[in-house]
C-alpha cells in the first residue's frame, strides 16, 4: 500500500509550479498527475516536476492514483474545477481566492459535506509559524487586550492589460488577489466582521487596481487592509493591545519573523522560519486532515471562507465590481 498521499495538479501556471515544488519538501507527499487543457503544457509541467500528464481535467481528476486535487488555475474557474473534482470523489485543496462570489462557495462546501470530501482554501497564511508565533504571544497577554490589526499589500504590476491581474474576464484585480492576504488573516485575529467600509480606484480595464478596507470586528477590534497593483506597499501586518503591538516583517504572508514592541520601550524580534516554499505547511495540513477523514481543517473551516468571500462580496458592492460569475448567478436564479 503506497504511504504516500498522491497530488493531482489542475492548472500549469506558475501557483502550480510552485505547488509542484512544495511537495518536493513535504513528508509523505507524491507527485501523481498534472493536467491541462493543452496536453503539451501538461507534458512540460511533468517533464520539470513529475507525475503523469493528462490533456484534460476529466482526465486528470478521474486518475485512479489521485488522492487529493489542487486547483491552481485562475480565480473565475476555480467553481467549475472544483466541481468536477469532487463530482469524482476527489478531496480538494483550491487557491485563493476561494471563488468569485460566496454563493459559488456555499454550493461548493455544500457538496464537499455531502460526499463526505475533504475541501479546503488555500491560504498558506494560515499556517506559517509566524502566525502561530503572533497568537501564542496574543494569547499570552504581553500586548494586553487587542484592538486593531493593519495589513497592507501591494505592487507595481508591470504586465499588460490582457494578463489576469487586469483582465476582468480571469478575475482580474487587487482585490481578489491580493486583498484576500489581509483580510483573511485580520479575521483570523480578530474574529468575525460585523461592518465594512470600502473604496477603490479603477483602472481602464474595469478592475480595482487599489483597494482600501475597514473592518469593525464582533470582537470590538477594527482592522485596516489594503492592497494595491499600482504602489509598492510595506506589505507587514500589525497586531496593536493595550501594552504594545506585534509586527509580522517584510512580506507578512511569509515572514520568517516577528517583532514585539512592549509600551515600557522593551522589543525583541523572534524567528519564525518556515519549511521549503511556504506552501509546506499548508500542504501537511491537508494531508492531515485528508488522512484523519476530515471534510475541513480546523486552522481553515468552511465557515472561515465563506465569511471571507461574503466580506469581499460586500466590498465589491461598495467599490461597483462585478464579474461574469455574479450574472451568471443571478440569471441562473430568475424564473
Amino acid at each position: 500500500m503506497n504511504d504516500k498521499v498522491r497530488w493531482g495538479i489542475l492548472g500549469t501556471g506558475k501557483i502550480a509550479k510552485a505547488f509542484a515544488t512544495a511537495l518536493k519538501d513535504t513528508p509523505d507527499a507524491q507527485l501523481a498527475a498534472v493536467g491541462s487543457r493543452d496536453l503539451a503544457s501538461a507534458r512540460r509541467f511533468a517533464r520539470e516536476f513529475g507525475g503523469t500528464a493528462y490533456g484534460s481535467y476529466d482526465d486528470l481528476v478521474a486518475a485512479g492514483d489521485v488522492d487529493l486535487v489542487y486547483v491552481g488555475t485562475p480565480h473565475p474557474a476555480h467553481y467549475e474545477n472544483v466541481r468536477l473534482a469532487l463530482e469524482a470523489g476527489k478531496g480538494v485543496l483550491c487557491e485563493k481566492a476561494f471563488t468569485v462570489n460566496r454563493r459559488q462557495a456555499e454550493e461548493l462546501v455544500a457538496l464537499a459535506r455531502a460526499k463526505n470530501l475533504f475541501l479546503m482554501e488555500a491560504m498558506w497564511t494560515r499556517f506559517l509559524p509566524a502566525l502561530a508565533e503572533v497568537r501564542r504571544i496574543v494569547d499570552s497577554g504581553e500586548i494586553g487586550t487587542v484592538r486593531q490589526v493593519n495589513a497592507d499589500l501591494g505592487f507595481k504590476a508591470d504586465v499588460g492589460p490582457e494578463h489576469r491581474l487586469f483582465n476582468p474576464v480571469l478575475g482580474g484585480g487587487a482585490l481578489l488577489d491580493l486583498g484576500i492576504y489581509p483580510l483573511s488573516i485580520a479575521v483570523a485575529l480578530l474574529g468575525p466582521v460585523e461592518g465594512v467600509l470600502a473604496h477603490a480606484d479603477f483602472g481602464p480595464t474595469g478592475v480595482d487596481e487599489q483597494t482600501g478596507i475597514l473592518l469593525r470586528h464582533g470582537g470590538g477590534g477594527m482592522s485596516m487592509c489594503s492592497c494595491s497593483l499600482r504602489a509598492r506597499l510595506p506589505s507587514e501586518l500589525t497586531i496593536a493591545g493595550e501594552r504594545g503591538h506585534v509586527r509580522m516583517n517584510t512580506m507578512f504572508y511569509r515572514a520568517q519573523t516577528v517583532t514585539v514592541v512592549r509600551a515600557d520601550g522593551i522589543s525583541r524580534t523572534v524567528p519564525t522560519p518556515y519549511a521549503g516554499n511556504g506552501y509546506v505547511h499548508e500542504v501537511a495540513e491537508a494531508q492531515r486532515c485528508w488522512r484523519a477523514g476530515l471534510v475541513e481543517s480546523p486552522g481553515m473551516t468552511h465557515a472561515d471562507t465563506l465569511a471571507l468571500m461574503g466580506v469581499m462580496d460586500e466590498v465589491r458592492r461598495q467599490i461597483g465590481l462585478t464579474y461574469d460569475a455574479d450574472q451568471s448567478m443571478t440569471t441562473k436564479e430568475t424564473p
